[in-house]
């Protein structure tokens, strides 16, 4: 920001860059421009009808422009069309929304939308309160003054934008427009919109459960790292794959999509950096491109939050807020009482109608950096009230799960490795970087071996993939630590050619036994790389 408003001035002069500073600084006390991207979370309030549509331009240093309209009358999509990609250039859509109960004879309701360059009637003829209404960038509005078309099943009830050529639209009765609103935003991710008619579709929650074999797969997929847009690939391996070209979500997404089909999972577990913090401009868009992938095939997905998916547009809430209301969703952002977002635990269910856990899965927020840099370097850490959580939920549930009748299983899921990563010599897969892990030690590791759960994994070292065992004084195995290996092109990923990869666990509770291998994204993609059983008679089992 420094760069640019040193640009400004010389491009401006003294008396121009005030007059944008004087209207900059106004905008924000009133909330009208952000100061970064805005947490935005789209208006799906029942009942409401779109009477109207406006997107309005402006610019800081015309002080004849405002970004905003007259809020009693107009309510505005807190994204701005062009990313904040210009210093002074804004756009914004505004909706004009009515109570379906309070329309009247002459209110005008919205009944279609379509973006292109010609008016879509094309000559075609129809009656004079149904023709198309131009908005300007595209946008055409087909509107109603007939109050039986305001039958909120029919019309549109709500509008909201998406960005770049490969952004998806995940939510039940929402549909996203081909064709992006004609905008001059050189070099930024085009904006799209979406609408839907009738009323929020609800959202049930998935109930996981243990298949007629006995048998439950969980596919963990770690940084996946996804931009709003294309997004560039960051050491692909190999370089010369597809003559050289690559974008980095749709490859990644391939990737996982082609696993999903492949193993057939039966819940999704993310552990981390979904979203690519400096270049998911609109983490909405990305976030809905990777649960896209799930919705589509009817597989559960649980997920945690990993140290960059918060540094663009969404916080953490914000971001679990969406993530919830979405179908086949498992997260959940867990108690307030506590730090972070997205403390949690998931109950897999034994096979047919039972109502006893077989499996319980444990989630933590392991944050993103340290808070005390000058004494602990690098990464946070697991915070007390987090642990006191964990243990006590854990002395909970024992008393539950005593009901089943067979040996109940247990695993957590971090996405910042615990510092004890660090300390056994031997290990199964790659070590291919430093361990980054917190510099201080909170000890959840022996919070996890008293509560007996026998596997922790990780994600965060894109090109770790390794599980290491940790050892009582008298040699026995007490805990396995995993990573999941990265998947994503859109964090880094070279050290020697490595490949992206994702690893599989397979629960298998006739035997109380867990069993883990991964899958490459290139190469040998058909093997189970470094398949072992980690888990025997529900206690950590080799070495």
């Amino acid at each position: 920001m420094t760069r640019r408003i040193v640009r400004t001035i010389i491009q401006l002069g003294l008396f121009g860059f005030c007059s944008f500073l004087f209207l900059y600084m106004l905008d924000n006390q009133y909330g009208v421009l952000p100061t970064s991207i805005h947490s935005h979370l789209p208006a799906h309030h029942p009942g409401l009808i779109i009477a109207d549509v406006h997107l309005q331009y402006c610019n800081l240093l015309n002080p004849l422009t405002s970004c905003k309209l007259d809020p009693s009358k107009w309510h505005r999509i807190e994204k701005d069309l062009y990313l904040n990609s210009g210093l002074v250039q804004k756009a914004y859509l505004h909706i004009k929304r009515k109570k379906e109960e309070e329309l009247t004879a002459e209110d005008k309701v919205v009944l279609d939308v379509k973006i292109g360059r010609l008016d879509p009637a094309m000559g075609e003829k129809g009656e004079d309160n149904e023709k198309w209404e131009s908005r300007g960038s595209g946008i055409w509005l087909k509107r109603s003054a007939k109050r039986h078309d305001s039958d909120s099943n029919n019309v549109i009830t709500a509008i909201d934008i998406l960005f770049g050529a490969d952004a998806v639209e995940p939510r039940p009765g929402w549909e996203i427009k081909d064709t992006p609103l004609l905008l001059s935003s050189d070099g930024v991710p085009e904006a799209r919109i979406s609408v839907r008619r009738g009323s929020p579709k609800k959202v049930e929650k998935p109930i996981p459960r243990i298949r007629k074999d006995g048998k439950f797969k969980i596919m963990q997929v770690a940084d996946l790292h996804l931009s709003t847009g294309l997004g560039a690939c960051r050491d692909p391996e190999p370089k010369e794959h597809n003559g050289g070209k690559c974008d980095a979500d749709p490859r990644t997404l391939e990737f996982v999509e082609r696993l999903l089909d492949d193993e057939k999972p039966d819940l999704v577990v993310l552990t981390g950096d979904q979203v690519n913090g400096d270049t998911a401009k609109d983490a909405q868009t990305a976030i809905y491109k990777y649960a896209h992938v799930f919705i589509e095939r009817n597989i559960p997905y649980a997920g945690i939050f990993g140290n960059h998916d918060d540094e663009g547009s969404l916080s953490r809430q914000g971001q679990m807020a969406l993530i919830e209301s979405l179908p086949y969703s498992l997260s959940e952002a867990g108690p307030n009482t506590i730090e972070g977002v997205g403390n949690y635990y998931v109950e897999v269910l034994a096979h047919g109608t039972s109502a006893h856990s077989a499996l319980t899965l444990y989630l933590l927020d392991t944050h993103a950096y340290s808070p005390n840099e000058a004494q602990f370097k690098g990464y946070d850490w697991l915070k007390p009230d987090q642990i006191e959580w964990f243990q006590n939920t854990v002395r909970e549930l024992r008393t539950v799960h005593k009901h089943y009748t067979k040996i109940h299983l247990d695993m957590a899921f971090i996405h910042i490795p615990l510092p004890e990563y660090t300390e056994p010599a031997e290990i199964f897969g790659n070590r291919k970087e430093g361990v980054t892990a917190p510099g201080f030690n909170t000890h959840f590791k022996d919070a996890l071996v008293e509560a007996s759960v026998p596997i922790v994994t990780c994600g965060h070292d894109h090109v770790n993939d390794y599980c290491a065992l940790a050892k009582t004084d008298e040699g026995q195995p007490e805990l396995w630590m995993c990573y999941g290996g990265g998947a994503g092109f859109g964090g880094y990923g070279g050290y020697n050619g490595y490949v992206r990869r994702i690893r599989l666990f397979e629960i298998d509770t006739n035997e109380a036994r867990i069993r883990t291998w991964k899958r490459l994204e290139y190469g040998d993609t058909e093997t189970r790389l470094d398949e072992q059983v980690i888990v025997e008679a529900g206690r950590p089992f080799g070495g």
